[in-house]
C-alpha cells in the first residue's frame, strides 16, 4: 500500500502527499490538510504530509491550525536559508538540501557557447524543510526535483522501525539526504580521478584541464555549503529528539550511525577540495616544466641554425680566407657546417634538449 500524491488542491496548498501509519503499517493516505490536526491527536498515529510548491497563504493557514512558529514558516518558503535545525515551542524545524550531479549534456548545463557549458556547475541542490511534531512530520519543498518516493520506501521497508515514533521518520529523511550527498561526492571523486589522468597526458591538454578544474572547484564549493552544516543539524536533532519523543531510545544507534555518515561526507568533501587544489598547482608546475622543455628545444635548434649562418658569414667576407677563390673552399665550408651542426645535435640530444 503506497501513499498517493494529489494534484493542486483547492485551497492553494500546492501538490500534497499524505500518509498515516499505525504500528508501522499504512492505514490511511491522501487525507486533507483539514484532517491533519485531528489525526495528530490520535494515540499510536504517525503521519507524514508533504507540501510541494505550497502557496504561502495555505501554508500559513496550516501553521495557524497546528501552532507552528511563524518564523519557521517564513524560513520554509524563503530563499537562501542555510541547513539548520531549530527548536520551537511544540516542534523542531529542519532545513536540509538534497543534492544530485546532472550529466554534462543535460539541457540545464548545455549552453549556446561550448566554453560556457564546460564551466557550468552540474550540481543541483533542492531544499527540504520539515516541521517535526510529536506524532508526525510535515515536509515543505520548493520543487519536485527530490524523489520523496525513495524516502517513503525507506519508511515502509522497515515497519518495526516506524513503531519507534517520529524519530524514525526524521532518521529516514536525513539518511536519504546524506546518501544523496555520498552519491554526489562519489561522482566528483570519479571526475577528479579522470582529471588526474588527463593532467599527465603527454598531449598536454592544458585548456581542458583548466576548464574541468575550475568546474570541479565550483561544484565542491557549492557541495561544501550544504554538507558541512549537516553535522550541526544532526547534533541538534539528537538533542531535541528526546523532547519530542521520550518513549524510545532504540533509535540512538541509528542516529549515531547517521552522524558518522555525516562526518565521513564532510571529511570526504574536504579531502576532494584539497585534491582539486593540488591538481591546480600541479597543472601550473607542469606548464612551467613544459615551457622549459620548449625553450630548451628552441635554444638547441637556434644554436644549430646559427652554425651555417656564422660559417657562411665568415666565408662571405671580402678578405682572403682558406680556400678563397678555389673550388675546395666551398667543400671545406660545407664540411665545417655539417660537422659542427651534427656535433651540436648530438650534444643537445644527449642532454634531452631536443
Amino acid at each position: 500500500m503506497g501513499c498517493e500524491t494529489w494534484g493542486v488542491s483547492s485551497d492553494g496548498a500546492g501538490r500534497i502527499t499524505s500518509c498515516r501509519w499505525e504500528h508501522g503499517k499504512v492505514v490511511d493516505e491522501a487525507f486533507g490538510l483539514d484532517e491533519v490536526s485531528e489525526l495528530l491527536e490520535r494515540d499510536g498515529s504517525l503521519i507524514w504530509v508533504d507540501l510541494c510548491e505550497p502557496d504561502h497563504a495555505g501554508l500559513r493557514a496550516l501553521a495557524d491550525e497546528l501552532g507552528l512558529d511563524p518564523h519557521a514558516v517564513e524560513d520554509a518558503v524563503s530563499a537562501g536559508e542555510r541547513p539548520k535545525a531549530t527548536r520551537h515551542a511544540n516542534h523542531t524545524f529542519l532545513t536540509v538540501y538534497a543534492t544530485r550531479l546532472v550529466p554534462s549534456d543535460d539541457p540545464s548545463v548545455s549552453a549556446a557557447d561550448p566554453e560556457a557549458s564546460g564551466r557550468e556547475s552540474r550540481l543541483r541542490t533542492s531544499r527540504i524543510s520539515a516541521f517535526v511534531l510529536p506524532r508526525g512530520v510535515i515536509t515543505v519543498r520548493g520543487d519536485d526535483d527530490v524523489d520523496m518516493g525513495q524516502v517513503l520506501e525507506r519508511w515502509n521497508d522497515d515497519p518495526e522501525l516506524l513503531q519507534l515514533g517520529v524519530g524514525a521518520l526524521v532518521h529516514g529523511l536525513l539518511d536519504a539526504v546524506v546518501d544523496g550527498h555520498f552519491d554526489s561526492i562519489q561522482q566528483l571523486d570519479d571526475a577528479i580521478e579522470g582529471l588526474e589522468d588527463l593532467l599527465f597526458d603527454e598531449r598536454g591538454q592544458v585548456h581542458t584541464v583548466q576548464v574541468r578544474t575550475y568546474r570541479l572547484r565550483k561544484e565542491l564549493v557549492e557541495l561544501r555549503r550544504v554538507v558541512l552544516p549537516m553535522r550541526d543539524v544532526v547534533n541538534a536533532v539528537l538533542r531535541h529528539r528526546g523532547e519530542l519523543d521520550q518513549r524510545h531510545t532504540a533509535l540512538d544507534g541509528f542516529y549515531d550511525d547517521l552522524y558518522d555518515h555525516v562526518l565521513r561526507a564532510a571529511e570526504w568533501t574536504e579531502s576532494l577540495r584539497d585534491m582539486v587544489t593540488t591538481i591546480f598547482e600541479t597543472n601550473l608546475s607542469l606548464q612551467d616544466a613544459r615551457l622549459n622543455t620548449v625553450m630548451k628545444k628552441l635554444t638547441g635548434w637556434a644554436a644549430i641554425i646559427a652554425v651555417p649562418t656564422a660559417v657562411t658569414g665568415w666565408f662571405g667576407q671580402n678578405v682572403p680566407y682558406p680556400g678563397f677563390g678555389r673550388p675546395w673552399g666551398v667543400l671545406f665550408s660545407a664540411a665545417v657546417i655539417a660537422a659542427v651542426a651534427v656535433t651540436l645535435y648530438g650534444v643537445f640530444r644527449r642532454k634531452g634538449w631536443i
